[in-house]
């Protein structure tokens, strides 16, 4: 028998026993991978949160500080590479570093003439109108869990989401006795603008898997949000208002008359949310309705 596995091992051919090669789609088609990708790039946050949550450091990424702030979750290490701006990454920079792949978004479409002579390009359009959002992302991230070989992993990140999900709507479902309010939630552009999010945005799913209806809803669009003056919030009348952070402007506005005026501020129905990336992976819904739970359960019914 053991004379048996040595003739085995000597005699195997090396493409036999190497590691199948991998196929994948992206929005651009198929690609073939002959190896797993072990330095990898990603230039929009919602690729950069979907490694992370596959237990993989990209070696680079656009703007680490500003995913720091404004994504938050997964946590990213203080070891990987700032590339430049997700609009204008350093791409002299970028070809240094030897990628074995780099991952863009659609809206980074244009840069593809300049990164594929680097290293192999995934580009994915998670954000249409004329598709579900968060379907495209659970996609995606099903995806690069099959080029990652991490598919494991990433269907059970999933399920634990849909048991979190399932968890917290029972929870608010019962602090406000079988009538949760309508909720709506916002990102200030200044103290004079706001962009609403409603239909096919990131945070509207998370408000759905919680059971919970708009309290200003807005039309389906490529991102789900809908930038309105300030001054529209008044129609939410009974409603809650959850506002993202960070918002450098939020004393200003909030000392206003206008403001004061607010149906959901005297009724003391508003809570700021923690920042979280509101155009980022699958389970970034996870990570809004989290902190979605939390504030509504210090609401009083």
């Amino acid at each position: 028998m053991l004379k048996r596995l040595y003739f085995l091992l000597i005699c195997c051919p090396l493409w036999a026993c190497a590691a199948p090669s991998v196929t994948i789609n992206d929005s651009l088609g198929p690609h073939t991978f002959k190896q797993v990708p072990k330095r990898v790039i990603a230039l929009n946050w919602s690729a950069t949160g979907n490694l992370l949550a596959l237990g993989i450091t990209p070696v680079a990424i656009a703007n680490p500080e500003g995913y720091r702030t404004w994504a938050r979750e997964p946590a990213l290490a203080q070891s990987v590479i700032n590339v430049g701006t997700r609009a204008t990454p350093n791409i002299e920079r970028i070809a240094q570093l030897k990628p074995d792949l780099i991952i863009i978004g659609s809206s980074q479409s244009g840069l593809l003439r300049l990164l594929r002579p680097i290293a192999p390009v995934l580009m994915f359009k998670n954000f249409s109108r004329h598709h579900n959002n968060a379907k495209a992302a659970t996609r995606t991230f099903l995806t690069l869990a099959t080029l990652f070989n991490k598919r494991p992993r990433a269907h059970r990140l999933l399920a634990q989401m849909d048991q979190q999900l399932a968890k917290w709507r029972a929870q608010i479902n019962a602090h406000f006795h079988g009538h949760p309010p309508r909720v709506t939630c916002v990102r200030f552009n200044s103290t004079a603008l706001v962009w609403v999010f409603g239909d096919n945005s990131m945070p509207q799913y998370a408000l759905e898997k919680l059971g919970l209806k708009p309290a200003l809803a807005q039309p389906t669009s490529k991102w789900g949000a809908t930038q309105k003056k300030v001054i529209a919030l008044a129609a939410i009348d009974h409603g809650v208002l959850l506002y993202f952070k960070p918002f450098p402007q939020q004393q200003k506005l909030f000392k206003t008359p206008l403001w004061q005026a607010m149906p959901f501020v005297q009724n003391h129905r508003i809570a700021a949310l923690p920042a979280a990336w509101t155009y980022g992976g699958a389970l970034s819904i996870q990570t809004m309705a989290s902190a979605i739970t939390q504030q509504l359960l210090t609401i009083e019914p």
